[in-house]
């Protein structure tokens, strides 16, 4: 069976990495959990680092994370639905939203519970996903400020996640001018301005956010220790922390060139045929993982060098193995590192074995 391993002491070593860099800019932060999928195991090791809060956009992992560590802040970092809002009271401390109707809901709510909840407001900055509009921003805040047993304790935005809209100095401005105008036109202050992702710490490497934001969450760079913006590792961060291991199920010397009329596979995709290849043979692999589990095979990156992907049906992969110099056998492992999506997949797969080393 597949399996994927944590390397605790490289997540270790990438926590203390960003904690730091956070500290010296005197900037507060969370772990954005939802990579893990609510693995018990993983999620543990999160709760056990010295962090404070911690996001995710499913109720039941912070379900988990509240068992798991009571003082720890959970944070549901989507606009709720309306038929989880009772949950999403009762097992996060901070929401983020955009829409009124639903932060009333959640106020009524509060209320019958007993409890205050704060919430996050989104703003659009230009990716289109969530957010309120500019303009709509200060009649959206008076009609909130309104509402009983709700506490709004941050402003805050998303960049990159859909349309891959980049964060900029300019665009982080923005969010701190819309924080400061809120706070002069209503006389409340506004505790946090959380624009900052793993896609903006490039900026804060480079001395270039906004003073006034002081709130980063973080998942991505810190379980791969990369710099989204030119795609490589930041120095003094791992990328070895999440490893996907399938094992050979079949090999064969096999020809290079499928043999018959070919048309579109399972997966809508049609073969394009090389005509260097007609002729030749090299050593295909089964191994034991799928588009079940994996999704797409870009998101993996085998780790030794004469491995190539060939692609993959429902539950196998097949890979060339060229001339199989490494001799290997039917049993053995293949190792890969996992791209962000892959390992969202791989996580969230019942059919692999989630492992800490």
């Amino acid at each position: 069976m597949a399996y994927v391993t944590l390397n605790k002491s490289n997540l270790i070593n990438n926590f203390k990495y960003l904690d730091s860099l956070f500290k010296r800019n005197n900037i507060d932060w969370a772990i954005v959990s939802k990579l893990l999928c609510g693995s018990k195991e993983y999620l543990k090791i999160l709760c056990d680092l010295d962090i404070h809060e911690i996001c995710d956009s499913r109720i039941s992992n912070l379900k988990l994370i509240k068992e798991l560590n009571p003082n720890i802040n959970t944070v549901y970092i989507k606009p709720p639905a309306k038929d989880n809002i009772e949950d999403v009271v009762r097992y996060s401390d901070v929401s983020f939203n955009t829409e009124y109707s639903t932060i009333k809901w959640i106020s009524e709510e509060a209320k019958r519970q007993n409890r205050n909840h704060k919430i996050i407001i989104m703003i659009e900055l230009g990716d289109l996903r969530e957010g309120v509009l500019g303009e709509e921003l200060t009649n959206f805040y008076e009609a909130v400020f309104g509402l009983p047993n709700i506490e709004i304790t941050g402003i805050g935005s998303n960049l990159n996640c859909l349309h891959g809209v980049l964060p900029s100095t300019d665009k982080l401005l923005q969010l701190s001018l819309y924080k400061k105008l809120i706070e002069a036109q209503f006389k409340k202050e506004i505790p946090w301005v959380t624009g900052g992702t793993s896609v903006t710490i490039p900026l804060l490497l480079k001395k270039q956010i906004p003073a006034d934001m002081n709130h980063f969450r973080v998942g991505e760079t810190l379980y791969f220790g990369n710099n989204l913006i030119n795609n490589e590792l930041i120095e003094g961060m791992n990328d070895d922390v999440i490893r996907l291991h399938a094992q050979i199920i079949e090999i064969n010397e096999k020809p290079k060139v499928p043999i018959g009329q070919l048309d579109l596979n399972p997966s809508g995709e049609k073969f394009e045929l090389d005509e260097e290849d007609y002729g030749e043979k090299s050593y295909r692999a089964l191994i034991d993982i799928g588009v079940l589990d994996i999704s797409n095979t870009d998101f993996l990156i085998p780790l030794q060098s004469d491995i190539n992907i060939v692609g993959a049906s429902s539950d196998m992969l097949v890979i060339d193995l060229g001339e199989n110099s490494s001799k290997r056998k039917v049993g053995d492992f293949i190792e890969f590192k996992l791209k962000y999506m892959g390992a969202l997949r791989v996580f969230n797969s019942e059919y692999i074995d989630k492992i800490v080393i």
